[in-house]
């Protein structure tokens, strides 16, 4: 059955592995289509160069490796990414269990709180109860009272209704900084692992140190999650017990505030009564104070006792401590949390002294309070102080008996945790020990106080006798209180019964614990099957993944190939193109040879013309010739001189004649050369025409076949997608579904590790589960054998389909000539098809014989229903109670999924870089690759299908040998029964044939002697029946032989034990007499003695020579019953021989039956009695034995040596029976075990098959894992060599950043240079305009000379500013340009730098990150393998204990209903005989009664006879009536006769009856023995199936996960069938239309084909013609070449000296052209220079007109100050003195101001002015210039502009010389334009815009100079404003806006230096103006 289980496994897995495949072969057909095309083309053109051939597989095999290369790193970026997933997954769920057990943490935290919150609220309550019972006044005690209660309540709604607190807050905080804190630890232990993990890497560490490492890592996790697990376990339960806890807590709470409320009730009732019981009693009682002290004495010592039990807690405590301090090796890691805890306790210990610092603070209060009180009430809060302190030490001991309790039950559990929480509750007992030993010392000084109280009282009571009545309230209340000390002794009892509840439900929350253990045992169980689905699902899917890599591998060589084919197929269309061009050039060739032959025609023509026209002049010559013949034959008739001449002139005319004809024909010749030319022509052009339209045809079907092939690679492209969408799909829905089996299994794994004992409990359980769902198992692959079919099904469809499509094929290929290959593929598909059908017939007869042989197990099939039946019911029940799923598995799915789509994005990122680099290579394999996806698909379905029917094939037969072997094995063992059955019924029939066949004739002879009459045939008959009758007596006598011989045996051992007895007995009588013997000590007594043991010795050698024969005789009876034993088995071996020989015998010996069963009966009964007589000897050889031994033992005590020989013997016989049963029993047990080793044996050899498969494709993993990892290897060197490379392109980056730097610090250097160099400039400018001064001052010198200097000096000036200006801008330029280029290059390096150390690290992180998981996974999988092996062994053996067990229910099963027919055959068998029987005994009563009747008569007819003789004798004469007599005599004697007979026969008749009667009464008997056998077989099978039933009821409860997810597969299944349908109707659809498609393109291809085919017959017999035409010209042009080819050679020197003369031209020009091209060029590069320049030059000429005017009219003042100077030097000379105008000039200077007016009065007095004229000059001399001065400088007002004056400035006439002459330089450089009319305050100030920008941008340096000047030239109009401002060339250090721009580019204004005209104040001297004026 297992075989016949895993070949239908085998089939169904290879059957859904072919589904994918089925998909993949749908576009097969029309990839082979196309395929064989490409083959016809490839081998149409095979006519390539072996270079081009070689170049191209050069390429592929390039672009293969790329291909793979890329492959791999793709397959590497994937792995890693799972790698990342998983590691994400793994953290995430480590965060979360770690945040899980926080929160629990939390919880049990917030307990403890709640708790300790408790027991300070019971301390406030118990302070402000004392205080409550100190007061004094009634109304204040009941307010404070109230008030207290209220705010009890308060406070406990407060605790109870309030979640959050601010302790909770705070806890909630440190809680948080805890995690985070060990969150970072976490982190940090990662980032350790994984430096460790990167150093081993980096030192080249090997693979078995890496996976040891991640060996350890694995254990770590393990230990982990364990000890979470166990910690969280631990925790539920203090939880569960906490919870129970707070329960009781409350309810005691509850009681403690009812008895307050109470005491306080009874406190003020009594105070009432105190009021008003004011001095009545007067009687002094001193008893009742004996009586009080007594009382306080009692509870002084219950005290003391409950200090003692506190001290004893405090033992024990110190006990546990001990043991904390032994365990805390183990409690190193978890001291963290106990600091943590300490930090709260130390709070809560803070809040407790806070809260006891009230107390205090309240007692002394109290205290107060109590000196009014009295002694009562002294004594009233001294007892319920007592009574609470006793109730604390209850509640303690209670604590800490339950908390001893549980630390009991933990301690088995788990001891490691059991130290954290006995730590814990440790600490709480110090805590409330402490607390306790607080209250204890609080209550010492209480105690004393009332101590004190009590002696003032007596001394009060002493005082005042008033207090007796008090004394009898306070006894009343004493008595009272003892009540209440009842009650609480009652309450510490309850509380003990409450504490033995608590135990109850702690010991009922252990069986729920266990409880819950089963359940997870069964999850895990349940989720290990899962797993095992899984893997073996993930390794389906990991096969269907390598088939499609294949799949891959293969379509890309069918694209290679294709593309070697497109290569050739271009190669064909470009010697196509070739040879059309090749044709186009002979066309050319020819057409240049007709356009030849035509001019030789033409010139041929003009020849003919020209001979025609000389012939004409020749028959004119030969008319005057023949004319003077004429004439002179006329003439001279006789002259033979006249003949000669005549026949030499007709010689002439006939060689003209010939020549002519000659020329005519020549002429004619070429006129048909022409003609043929011009046909062949124009043929060649029509040729020409149809090669075009061919080739544009064949361009159109090719472009066609490309559009096609594009929309196939398309189509292919999107089911490529949709495809991989689904894998994708499918991957990651494994992938959660695995993590979430992986998150159960670690959790139901830790739940496992809790117990070993109950595991194995569990286990045994298991098993059974385990056998149960093996048979839930092969019921599902029932079901999937039934999908199977349907498969096959859907696989007739598809061969049905695929066979349309052949046909459609054959069509094609019948349309198709050129394709052969296509048809002989198609026939073998037929003949393959044939021999499926074939195959598919044997398969319905063989489905027949399987539906014969499944009718033989419809029983099975009946149960089976009945367990479904079950299955069913079970799964309504689980539905009904379907779990709910947990909100933080959908929290930890968007977490995942968010994590996931995270990953994705970074993927996503990653993938497009690649693809950026890799689109290309992608494109050209992606047409390559689904080419050949196309044509593989169709060859793997070919091979699936024929694979697919062998397996189907070879199915069959192994359900048909299986189903065979067990209906053979069912035959057996129904023949093994019906044997057993024939040898319990036959084993007794014949013992002895022999014995038989002897006595058969004398038991007939003895018994049938004296009966001599035969039997009839249906007496015969009868006796048949008594035969078997009598087979029954015989199995009877059978059983009683068996039994009687036992009791032989049993008689043997009662004797043989006797015998022992009586030895022992002799054995301890020796004894005593050795005793005897060693006591007596006299000589006498030991020599008799001697003799004695002589005698006895003798004695004894008698007895043993007895004994000796004894045991021979018994070992011959041992050899008889041996020998008995063997003649039995012999006769049972005889029994099956004489089976068949009764079976004749009764058919020959029907008579003798009733003979043969005596015979047998006699044979039994003479055995018995030789038995009987051996009996018999063997008793009295017994009795001989013990007369002999008692005659031993009376005669002499000594033979007890004998008694213990014999003992000895039997002993040892004893042993060797014991050791025979024994070789017996192991014999059996070999026997057994050498079976079932051979069952095994078998097993193991399948095993070992599969093993070994397994270990192959183990290898073969393992192999594809080592090339995976050799290639992840080599990749990472590859990434590390690029890295290297990387890093030196990084350096020579580097290197030309730090030249680039380097050039740049050259070019600010040059800069640095130039810039002083226009420093310099300046400077020189500064001294020019120095040396213009000076020149100035002497004009009159060498005014002309200076101004041609001045000219070549600006001149000079200018060039070197524009050169200047010039190559700063370059420089400017290349300095920005390079600066950008610099940026820009820095920001690409770096962008490129910072994306390759990104790249570097993720690759980095993603390889390692493979190699942790590859290695976790080897692991992973090794130890999967290993648990997947143990499991199928087990699952193996438990099949076939389940197969046996089965067929021995079926056997005892089929044996139950044939003894129940064959009891039914009985019934009615004993019916019938009884019937018969009582038929018979009527006929016998009838018989009875005749012959009763017949009897009486014959007494009557004896006494009439006797009568009638005396008659006779009286009347002897009457003879004749005598004869009469006697005749009727002799006849009533016959009569008689026959009646006797008569009566005989009926005698045994009723014997026969009876005997009948007995058998029958037998055989019921027998029967209902049978029956009740049967019935307690019937029951103990009952009982067996009850068993097995609930048995299976566990399974299936068990089993309904396994059930429910192999259904769940099922579905999957079907949806996948109807989706792979639907995929298939639709491709079949899209092939439908892709074969029309192609057909119909397939029709245009034949047509073109067809066409391209005549075009070719007619190009080729044009071709043959034009041959024939070619050489036909050849012949003709031979000829024309010998004649001309003088005429050519001529032509050609002349072309070639003019084709020589043109290239020399040709080459001159083309040097002239590059000489051009670089002028121009040059010419391009100078027009960009010039339209930059033509900007400048245009500024510039503006500026140099300016310049040019100024000059000219600066020419023009020098011209008319040279004239004046000419003529005031021509006036002048004899007028003035020259020296004294010289000193009255230095004087005018050398007085001072004051005092200048007599000088200059001086001056007009040597001039001869008048002084009233000399007055008015000095009074206009603050004004202007004086006349006779501006006159003398100026030549009066018409050079000089009127200046008009500001209202505060003074006149300019005081003024000196040398300001007069600046003025006048003033004046003179400005235009002498009219003074305008508009106002000064009207208009604007004089600053141009960019002489404030340069303002702004001047430094202060240069503003401090600037300022004065502009300040003072504001209020200047426009009109007199200067036209140009001193400014410098350079703007000083680069500033202004323009920054360093040309100084040419800008305004004269701001360029060039000018003077600016200074109008002086009157406080200023000339040396301060030319100092100005210098400074400029």
């Amino acid at each position: 059955m297992s075989s016949w289980l895993g070949g239908l496994g085998s089939g169904l897995g290879q059957s859904l592995g072919q589904v994918g495949g089925s998909l993949a072969s749908l576009t097969g057909q029309i990839s082979n289509f196309t395929k064989d095309m490409l083959m016809e083309g490839a081998e149409e053109v095979e006519e390539l160069p072996n270079s081009r051939t070689k170049e191209i597989e050069a390429i592929h095999a390039i672009l293969r490796s790329e291909n793979e290369r890329l492959k791999k790193l793709c397959s590497d970026l994937e792995e890693k990414h799972e790698a990342s997933e998983l590691q994400i997954k793994h953290q995430s769920t480590s965060y979360r269990n770690e945040l899980q057990q926080k929160e629990v943490e939390i919880s049990h935290l917030k307990a403890r709180q709640i708790a300790l919150q408790d027991q300070l609220l019971k301390l406030q309550s118990a302070a402000q109860s004392e205080s409550s019972g100190a007061g004094s006044v009634p109304t204040t005690t009941a307010s404070s009272s109230s008030s207290f209660n209220y705010g009890i309540s308060h406070h406990a709604a407060a605790f109870h209704d309030d979640d959050m607190d601010f302790g909770d807050v705070i806890s909630s905080q440190q809680e948080i900084n805890r995690l985070s804190n060990e969150i970072s630890r976490l982190e940090s232990e990662v980032a350790h692992w994984r430096h460790i993990a990167q150093i081993s890497k980096a030192q080249g560490s090997n693979s078995s140190d890496q996976s040891e490492i991640c060996k350890l890592q694995n254990i770590i996790k393990e230990l982990k999650q364990n000890r979470s697990q166990e910690i969280d376990d631990h925790q539920q339960e203090m939880s569960v017990l906490q919870n129970a806890h707070q329960q009781k807590l409350a309810e005691i709470t509850r009681r403690h505030r009812e008895e307050l409320s109470e005491y306080e009730e009874r406190i003020e009732e009594l105070e009432n009564l105190l009021q008003q019981g004011g001095s009545g009693i007067t009687v002094t009682d001193y008893p009742k104070i004996h009586e009080m002290q007594r009382t306080i004495q009692v509870l002084q010592t219950e005290k003391v006792e409950s200090t003692k039990k506190v001290e004893e807690l405090e033992d024990q405590i110190k006990d546990i401590s001990r043991k904390l301090l032994s365990s805390e090796n183990d409690r190193e890691v978890l001291r963290k949390e106990q600091e943590r805890l300490n930090v709260e306790n130390r709070q809560i210990s803070k809040e407790c002294e806070n809260l006891k610092l009230e107390c205090s603070k309240l007692q002394p209060y109290a205290m107060k309070q109590s000196d009014t009180v009295k002694e009562g009430e002294s004594i009233l809060p001294q007892s319920t102080s007592l009574e609470e302190e006793v109730f604390r030490l209850q509640q303690a001991l209670s604590d800490a008996e339950s908390e001893i309790t549980r630390l009991s039950h933990l301690n088995q559990d788990n001891l490691t945790e059991d130290n954290l929480e006995l730590k814990m509750h440790v600490q709480v007992l110090e805590k409330e020990n402490s607390l306790l030993s607080q209250e204890k010392e609080e209550l010492h000084i209480s105690l004393l106080k009332l101590n004190n109280e009590y002696e003032e009282i007596k001394s009060t009571a002493v005082r005042d006798m008033d207090l007796d009545s008090k004394l009898h309230d306070l006894r009343l209340n004493l008595e009272t209180k003892e009540q209440e000390l009842n009650q609480s002794i009652t309450e510490k009892e309850i509380l003990i019964a409450e504490l033995e509840e608590l135990d109850k439900q702690n010991q009922e929350a252990t069986k729920h614990m266990i409880l819950i253990k089963d359940q997870l045992s069964k999850q895990q169980n349940e989720g290990d099957s899962i797993i095992n689905k899984l893997k073996i699902d993930l390794n389906d899917e990991k096969k269907r993944v390598h088939q499609l890599e294949d799949d891959k591998m293969n379509i890309t060589k069918e694209l290679d190939v294709q593309k070697e084919k497109l290569i050739q197929s271009e190669l064909v269309l470009n010697n196509l193109h070739l040879t059309k061009q090749e044709l186009e050039d002979k066309i050319e060739d020819l057409v240049d040879q007709l356009n030849k032959s035509q001019n030789n025609n033409l010139n041929i023509q003009k020849e003919n013309f020209e001979l025609k026209e000389h012939i004409k002049q020749k028959e004119e010559e030969l008319s005057r010739v023949r004319c003077e013949l004429t004439r002179s034959l006329h003439q001279d008739s006789n002259s033979n001189f006249k003949d000669d001449l005549l026949k030499e002139r007709e010689a002439d005319i006939r060689n003209l004649k010939q020549n002519l004809s000659e020329v005519e024909q020549l002429n004619e010749n070429l006129k048909k050369v022409s003609f043929d030319l011009k046909m062949e022509n124009e043929k060649l052009v029509l040729a020409c025409e149809d090669l075009r339209h061919q080739l544009e045809e064949s361009i159109a079907g090719n472009n066609q076949i490309s559009l096609e092939k594009n929309t196939i690679l398309e189509t292919l492209k999107t089911e490529k997608g949709q495809l991989e969408a689904e894998l994708c799909r499918a991957e990651k829905r494994l992938l959660e579904e695995a993590n979430k089996y992986e998150q159960t299994i670690e959790e139901l794994s830790n739940a496992g590790n809790l117990s070993a004992s109950a595991l194995q409990l569990e286990h045994e359980r298991l098993i059974k589960l385990s056998q149960e769902k093996d048979l839930e198992i092969a019921e599902l692959k029932k079901n999937i054998e039934q999908i199977d079919i349907d498969h096959t099904e859907t696989k007739n469809i598809l061969s049905s389909s695929l066979e349309e499509r052949k046909q459609l094929t054959q069509l094609i290929n019948e349309k198709e000539l050129f394709i052969e290959r296509l048809k002989e593929r198609s026939s073998e598909l037929q003949e393959e098809l044939d021999k499926y059908t074939e195959a598919l017939r044997k398969n319905e007869i063989l489905k027949q014989t399987i539906e014969e042989k499944d009718r033989h197990l419809g029983s099975m099939k009946e149960e089976n229903n009945h367990l479904k039946e079950e299955l069913e019911r079970l799964r309504e029940q689980q539905s009904r109670a379907a779990p709910v799923a947990e909100p933080k598995t959908l929290d930890c799915i968007t977490e995942l999924e968010s994590e996931v789509s995270q990953l994705n994005i970074i993927k996503d990122n990653l993938e497009e870089e690649i693809k950026h680099h890799r689109k290309i290579i992608e494109d050209q394999n992606q047409s390559k690759m689904q080419l050949l996806q196309s044509l593989q698909e169709h060859k793997k379905e070919m091979d699936e299908f024929k694979y697919q029917h062998e397996q189907m094939n070879v199915t069959h037969t192994q359900l048909l040998l299986e189903k065979d072997e067990e209906i053979k094995t069912l035959q057996k063992t129904i023949e093994e029964i019906k044997t057993q059955l024939h040898e319990e019924r036959q084993g007794i029939q014949t013992e002895n044939s022999n014995i038989f066949q002897e006595t058969k004739v004398q038991s007939l002879n003895i018994e049938n002697g004296s009966e001599k009459h035969d039997l009839s045939k249906a007496e015969t008959e009868r006796l048949v029946k008594g035969i078997k009758e009598r087979e029954l007596e015989i199995k009877l006598l059978n059983e009683k032989n068996l039994s009687l011989t036992k009791q032989i045996d049993q008689l043997s051992k009662d004797e043989v034990g006797k015998l022992t007895r009586i030895i022992q007995q002799k054995d301890l009588e020796i004894q005593a007499l050795h005793a005897r013997v060693s006591s007596v000590s006299y000589n006498q007594d030991i020599v008799y003695l001697q003799q004695q043991l002589q005698a006895f010795a003798m004695e004894r050698e008698q007895v043993l020579a007895v004994l000796n024969e004894k045991t021979r005789e018994n070992s011959q009876l041992k050899t008889e019953y041996h020998k008995m034993m063997d003649i039995v088995a012999a006769k049972e071996a005889a029994l099956l021989k004489l089976q068949d020989e009764n079976k004749k015998m009764s058919t020959q010996f029907e008579g003798a039956g009733q003979e043969m069963f005596r015979e047998t009966v006699q044979n039994l009964s003479r055995i018995i009695r030789e038995k009987d007589i051996e009996i018999d000897a063997l008793s009295q050889k017994c009795q001989t034995l013990l007369t002999v031994l008692q005659t031993s033992s009376t005669s002499d005590e000594v033979g007890g040596v004998n008694s213990n020989q014999f003992e000895e013997l039997l002993q040892e016989r004893d042993k060797l029976k014991q050791q025979v049963k024994k070789m017996e029993e192991w014999k059996q047990q070999v026997m057994t075990t050498v079976q079932n080793m051979q069952h095994e044996s078998a097993q193991l050899q399948e095993e070992l098959h599969q093993l070994q498969a397994q270990v192959l494709v183990d290898s073969d993993n393992n192999s594809k894992l080592q090339v995976d990892y050799t290639g992840l290897i080599q990749s990472y060197e590859q990434n590390e060599t690029k890295l290297k490379i990387f890093g030196h392109e990084l350096a020579q980056v580097q290197h030309s950043i730090g030249q680039l730097c380097n050039t740049k610090d050259l070019l600010l250097g040059k800069l640095d240079i130039i810039s002083p160099q226009f420093s310099s400039g300046s400077s020189l400018t500064s001294q020019s305009a120095g040396s213009l001064k000076t020149k100035s001052e002497t004009l009159s010198e060498a005014s002309q000379h200076e101004i041609e200097e001045l000219r070549k000096l600006l001149q000079e000036k200018d060039a070197a500013i524009r050169t200047l200006q010039e190559n700063n801008h370059r420089l400017s330029n290349s300095i920005a340009a390079t600066s950008e280029l610099e940026k820009k290059e820095h920001e690409q390096t770096d962008s490129e730098i910072k994306q390759l150390k990104e790249k570097q690290d993720v690759l980095q992180k993603s390889l390692k990150e493979k190699d942790l998981l590859i290695k976790a996974k080897s692991d992973q999988l090794l130890s999967v393998n290993e648990n997947f092996t143990n499991k199928v062994n087990e699952n193996e053996l438990l099949r076939q204990a389940v197969t046996n067990l089965k067929e021995r229910t079926l056997s005892l099963e089929m044996d139950i209903c044939k003894l129940k027919e064959e009891n039914e055959k009985i019934v009615e068998k004993t019916r019938e005989k009884e019937t018969e029987y009582q038929a018979l005994q009527e006929t016998n009563m009838k018989f009875s009664m005749m012959l009763q009747e017949k009897e009486f008569e014959c007494h009557s007819m004896k006494e009439k006879a006797l009568a009638f003789e005396q008659l006779l004798k009286e009347k002897e004469g009457e003879t004749g009536e005598l004869n009469q007599l006697l005749n009727t005599v002799k006849s009533m004697q016959e009569k008689t006769v026959t009646f006797q007979q008569e009566r005989d026969q009926v005698m045994l008749a009723l014997k026969q009856k009876q005997m009948e009667n007995t058998a029958v009464q037998n055989e019921v008997q027998h029967l209902r023995d049978k029956e009740l056998r049967l019935n307690q077989e019937l029951e103990r099978l009952r009982n067996h199936l009850l068993e097995t039933e609930d048995s299976y009821t566990r399974e299936a409860l068990a089993a309904e996960d396994r059930e429910a997810n192999l259904r769940k597969k099922v579905t999957a299944l079907e949806e996948k069938l109807v989706s792979s349908s639907s995929a298939m109707e639709n491709a079949s659809h899209q092939a439908n239309l892709q074969v029309e498609s192609l057909q119909e393109q397939l029709n245009l291809v034949s047509k073109q084909r067809d066409e391209t085919a005549l075009q070719l017959s007619m190009s080729r017999e044009q071709v043959k013609q034009y041959a024939l035409s070619l050489s036909n010209l050849q012949m003709v042009l031979e000829h024309f070449q010998q004649e001309e080819k003088a005429m050519y050679s001529a032509e050609l020197e002349k072309h070639k000296q003019l084709g020589a003369e043109w290239k020399k031209k040709a080459e001159n020009l083309e040097g002239k052209l590059m000489s051009v091209q670089e002028r121009l060029d040059e010419a391009n590069a100078a027009l960009d220079s010039a339209s930059r320049l033509t900007e400048q030059l245009d500024v510039k000429e503006e500026q140099i007109e300016q310049l040019k005017k100024q000059n000219e009219l600066r020419q023009e003042m020098l011209d008319d100050v040279q004239k004046k100077l000419m003529n005031l030097v021509n006036s002048t000379e004899g007028k003035v003195d020259k020296i004294l105008m010289r000193n009255l000039f230095i004087g005018h200077f050398h007085t001072p101001k004051n005092q200048r007016h007599e000088v200059l009065r001086l001056m007009g007095s040597i001039l001869g002015i008048k002084r009233e004229d000399m007055e008015q000059l000095l009074n206009e001399d603050q004004g202007g210039v004086t006349r006779w001065m501006t006159g003398w400088l100026g030549g009066g007002s018409k050079s000089v502009p009127n200046t008009p004056l500001r209202p505060h400035q003074q006149s300019v006439f005081n003024s000196s010389f040398s300001e007069l002459f600046v003025k006048f330089l003033e004046t003179e450089s400005h235009p002498s334009i009219p003074p305008p009319k508009l106002s000064v305050h009207d208009m604007k100030p004089l600053d141009s815009p960019r002489r404030r920008k340069l303002d702004i941008s001047v430094p202060e340096s240069f503003k401090d100079t600037t300022e004065p000047r502009s300040g003072r030239r504001t209020d200047v109009s426009l009109f007199l404003a200067p036209r140009s401002a001193a400014v410098p060339l350079m703007n000083p250090a680069g500033l202004g806006p323009g920054g360093p721009g040309h100084l040419l580019l800008k305004p004269i204004s701001d360029v060039l230096p000018t003077f600016t005209p200074l109008p002086v104040s009157p406080d200023n001297s000339a040396g301060v103006v030319l100092k100005d004026l210098l400074n400029q």
